[in-house]
């Protein structure tokens, strides 16, 4: 854009809301402060940081589900931790966002060493992931033809479209506003026992949660088997099979729970997911929703790729969760403990985490989900929007 011009950011935020984008994630970038600031300042906008870039589009992704249009924001040294998410995720459930993306290292401008090639193929990347681009409007007046297109090509594809801004396009803001996650004193319900008795497949930990959660419950499985051996154990609306996106369900859920209060949340990780975002843990502990229930189901292995073990084996996941501000926390020892742990939490508020310990291997002739992941998201959508059961 030619030097010396800019525009306030609420020449963008005021036409943002009017086409109805009103809840935004992403991590800060020094191009992205003046605009991110006041995004936070703004009392009509909803924002939520997070701990990465693939991170924020899980929120977004599950925020949309909940029915909200979202933003969101990175640098773009970050896309790069969002091509996992939008290509597998956002790509096959059909989800839209509005990304909006600076442009670090743009050639001819200086800038730090590790930008330069991130700045040479910033356009050419979001056309390879087939995300459409236009350069982040640079004054008042392209705004809203900016917009107009964004909005239709999002409502036409039902795809992600993005916006690339330069340095220095919107004009500096300070932050007013500060966090105010509120610290908690986590309750751990784990029972004093001795050795464990042998471990329960997944099948049967699945069996519990089914029998054990209420039908208002939303179910959010996690990639690879959990989400096969759900679907073949009971296919139902409120069931989302996260087939991509491996480490996002607990973003998702997160996602999720904000923007349904009243419905309860329920997440279904596995150990290899969750450790390959444990930042998600931290941003659920510090928002706190009291609807989430997070619950790992923990073999020790990558089990839909051979076996191969994970570090899970010298993790506490419930300390982790207790550490980030989880409301209650538990390690059950046993399926029967699981299933009083289970019973517990549905009851109290959250954030909640249960571990399970649980054997390798799945159900035997094991197959996929036969629906499509357009028909689970147009499912699952509806089951949110219908009435919660008292």
């Amino acid at each position: 854009h030619p030097a010396g011009l800019m525009i306030q950011a609420d020449d963008f935020l005021g036409p943002l809301r009017d086409a109805g984008h009103s809840f935004v994630s992403g991590v800060p970038c020094s191009f992205l402060k003046p605009f991110i600031n006041r995004v936070i300042d703004s009392p009509d906008l909803d924002y939520l940081g997070a701990t990465s870039e693939g991170e924020a589009v899980g929120i977004t992704f599950g925020a949309y589900l909940a029915g909200r249009k979202t933003v969101t924001l990175c640098q773009n040294s970050g896309l790069g931790n969002m091509v996992n998410p939008l290509t597998s995720l956002n790509y096959p459930f059909a989800v839209p966002t509005l990304l909006i993306t600076t442009w670090r290292g743009e050639p001819g401008v200086p800038d730090e060493p590790q930008h330069v090639l991130m700045g040479q193929i910033t356009q050419e990347m979001l056309e390879t992931l087939r995300i459409p681009w236009r350069p982040f409007p640079a004054s008042a007046e392209a705004v809203q033809p900016a917009l107009e297109e964004a909005t239709a090509s999002m409502r036409t594809h039902s795809l992600p479209f993005a916006f690339v801004m330069r340095k220095g396009t919107v004009a500096s803001t300070d932050l007013l506003t500060r966090g105010n996650s509120t610290p908690c004193q986590s309750r751990d319900l784990t029972e004093d026992r001795s050795a464990p008795p042998s471990l329960p497949t997944r099948a049967e930990a699945l069996e519990t949660v089914l029998d054990v959660l209420p039908s208002s419950a939303a179910l959010i499985a996690t990639t690879g088997k959990t989400g096969r051996e759900l679907f073949t154990l009971s296919d139902q609306p409120q069931n989302l099979y996260v087939v991509g996106g491996m480490g996002t369900a607990s973003a998702i859920g997160l996602g999720v729970a904000i923007n349904a209060p009243q419905r309860p949340v329920v997440v279904l990780d596995g150990d290899g997911a969750a450790l390959m975002k444990l930042g998600s843990f931290a941003t659920i502990g510090s928002t706190a929703p009291e609807n989430l229930l997070h619950l790992v189901l923990d073999n020790g292995v990558h089990d839909s790729t051979g076996g191969q073990a994970t570090v899970s084996s010298t993790v506490s996941f419930a300390g982790i969760a207790a550490a980030a501000n989880y409301r209650h926390v538990a390690e059950a020892g046993s399926l029967e403990e699981f299933r009083s742990c289970l019973q517990q939490m549905i009851e109290l508020p959250g954030p909640s985490l249960l571990h399970l310990r649980i054997r390798p291997g799945s159900m035997e002739n094991l197959g996929r989900p036969t629906v499509t992941p357009v028909e689970v998201r147009d499912r699952f959508m509806a089951f949110l929007r219908s009435d919660v059961a008292t």
